[in-house]
């Protein structure tokens, strides 16, 4: 007892009847690292501070709303539609609309580092800032598991390379409880199989190290994240090389005779407007009836909307990553799924053209987003970017491993600086065995019986040395049997003989 037996009395000494139990941590809590309108709570700025959300509301509340992201627009013959757009740099940016592909996709809550404003430059020293900032705040912070960074792909070629091996040393080297989502640099392009193939090239540039920490989709997605609403002529950084477009075909309609010339006059005076008209409410009366009467203006308001909705897939799989989780479990593949507010992928794959995303020489995997004729778009690959490896070859693997090595270590931390002794001993392994046990049962290991399905080894000539209780180590060894996807299916068929 606590105190000793000195006073006549009734004393009451409670025992513990159970032992500690494992806690088990989060498995998809993405974090995004990027630039947004604002980073406020109040007056207290959250620049390079990660700060946990919900929902899509509270994003909008701290981080403010969508980039007002503007377009040149020049006349090209060359094109079926006779101009040609193009984004104005430093006005594109992607994490608002990549956290809105994210909860379109089952998000839940996530984190966000903002490392500046709108009127910043994109660029790579802020995203992952030596002196602490960007990619570094999220090392202080452990409840993370998923990292992502849609902007890096706005960065330049090389840039991008680097950070997307930064954030697979982040994973893997200093952090070991985090996974990184990574998009192909150029990914809605076609693949030409030569030394310009953005496959090819996103392989080379991401190095080699830390392989089984991530993944990679090809190719981007053709969204619908950005309504046409959004969009108004306002966006055309020179409006008067829009109207002069604009004029262009009503000129071309009154030479063919297809309207007449009072009629042209009055849409041409229409279009002059566009230069003048400032007001909300007007533009978008004015957009109206240019849309009526112009079908290249409708070109125009269509090729932006596809442009904006151009979204790379990281932010849709780290929904979908949360989704499974949360409805199956972290040993559930991210594949055979369909994505929302997804129309297409930017580039049609088949059998053939996968066989190089699935299986490499180098064995760098780069998983497949393709759309299946009734069944939508759906992730069709599994596997981290180290696809030679036999361990770590699937994403499920890895994050399971993640999940439990984790879990236990907590759980374990409890123990430090107790007594290096048999009572300890069994009492960590009891603690660990009850864990397990549980995840065997809900499927998460593989095996018949618990005894299959894991073993733990711990204490003197077990997995210690006298020396090692003398230096304060204790050392406990943990084998799991993770479950693997069954990503390649192969029936057999054999006729038989006739028996009657």
């Amino acid at each position: 007892m606590a105190s000793t037996l000195a006073t006549p009395g009734v004393y009451i000494e409670e025992k513990s009847s159970f032992g500690s139990s494992v806690v088990p941590v989060q498995t998809a809590l993405p974090a995004f690292v990027g630039y947004t309108e604002k980073s406020n709570r109040g007056s207290k700025s959250l620049i390079n501070k990660p700060t946990k959300i919900s929902s899509f509301g509270q994003f909008v509340e701290l981080f403010g709303g969508a980039p007002k992201t503007k377009f040149n627009i020049e006349v090209d013959d060359s094109s079926a539609v006779g101009f040609k757009l193009s984004f104005v740099e430093g006005t594109r940016f992607l994490l608002y609309d990549s956290i809105r592909l994210f909860y379109a996709n089952g998000g839940a809550d996530c984190f966000i580092v903002s490392v500046g404003g709108y009127n910043d430059k994109i660029d790579a020293s802020k995203l992952n800032d030596p002196s602490g900032g960007g990619l570094l705040t999220l090392e202080k912070d452990l409840e993370p598991t998923i990292l992502v960074i849609p902007e890096a792909v706005l960065l330049s070629e090389s840039d991008c390379y680097s950070l997307q091996a930064a954030m697979l040393s982040h994973c893997g080297y200093k952090m070991k409880n985090r996974f990184a989502v990574l998009d192909v640099y150029d990914g809605f392009k076609e693949r030409t199989l030569d030394e310009d193939d953005v496959v090819n090239k996103f392989r080379e540039g991401v190095g080699s190290n830390f392989l089984q920490w991530g993944a990679a989709y090809y190719p981007w997605l053709n969204t619908a994240i950005v309504k046409s609403s959004e969009l108004d002529y306002s966006l055309v950084a020179n409006p008067e090389e829009l109207v002069a477009i604009l004029t262009a075909e009503v000129d071309e309609n009154l030479a063919a005779e297809n309207i007449s010339e009072a009629r042209s006059e009055g849409i041409k005076a229409e279009i002059n407007k566009i230069l003048d008209t400032t007001d909300k409410d007007l533009m978008k009366t004015l957009q109206s009836t240019l849309m009526v009467v112009s079908p290249k203006i409708l070109s125009v308001m269509e090729d932006m909307g596809e442009m904006m909705n151009l979204l790379p897939p990281s932010a849709a799989m780290a929904g979908a990553y949360t989704m499974v989780d949360s409805s199956v479990s972290v040993a559930k593949s991210p594949a055979n799924i369909s994505l929302g507010s997804v129309i297409s992928p930017a580039v049609n794959i088949n059998n053939d053209n996968q066989e190089d995303l699935n299986l490499p020489l180098n064995g760098k995997a780069i998983n497949a987003i393709r759309s299946f004729t009734g069944k939508g778009v759906l992730v069709w690959g599994a596997r981290t970017l180290e696809g030679n490896s036999q361990e770590y070859r699937y994403i499920s693997v890895r994050r399971t491993m993640t999940f439990l090595e984790q879990s236990i270590k907590f759980a374990s931390e409890a123990f430090v600086f107790s007594q290096n002794n048999a009572t300890t001993w069994s009492t960590l392994k009891s603690t660990v065995t009850n864990f397990l046990n549980n995840q065997w049962q809900s499927g998460l290991l593989a095996g018949g019986s618990p005894g299959e399905a894991f073993e733990i080894s711990i204490g003197l000539g077990t997995t210690m040395t006298a020396n090692d209780i003398l230096d304060g180590i204790l050392k406990m060894t943990v084998k799991v049997a993770i479950t693997r996807p069954a990503e390649f299916i192969v029936i057999t068929f054999e006729q038989q003989q006739q028996k009657s």
